[in-house]
């Protein structure tokens, strides 16, 4: 069984047991989250989409840990016009681990 979700503004495919990274989450490490918004469910080879999300379905996550990704370098510039701007970029992430997923 896995499920299709929307969290963040991005799609995963998740199973029970996964543990994944998704945009920050304003939970503390070890609480829990219900993610509503379930695209598509797929169970005992049976595959349900949602118009644009099924009723009644739900993922529950457990936060593991909150962290920031490695650090990104954007780099401007426009030749031969002494135009350069550096700027660092470190995203904010929640690393969550799939508990149930109910359809």
């Amino acid at each position: 069984m896995y499920a299709i979700m929307e969290t963040g503004g991005k799609q995963y495919r998740v199973q029970e047991g996964d543990v994944l990274r998704v945009e920050k989450l304003p939970i503390q490490p070890g609480e829990k989250i219900e993610i509503s918004r379930v695209l598509a469910v797929e169970k005992d080879g049976q595959f349900r989409v949602g118009t644009p999300v099924i009723e009644g379905a739900r993922v529950i996550l457990k936060a593991v840990r909150q962290g920031r990704d490695r650090k990104i370098i954007v780099f401007k510039y426009k030749a031969k016009k002494n135009y350069r701007r550096k700027k660092g970029h470190r995203q904010s992430f929640t690393q969550v681990a799939v508990e149930k997923i109910e359809a």
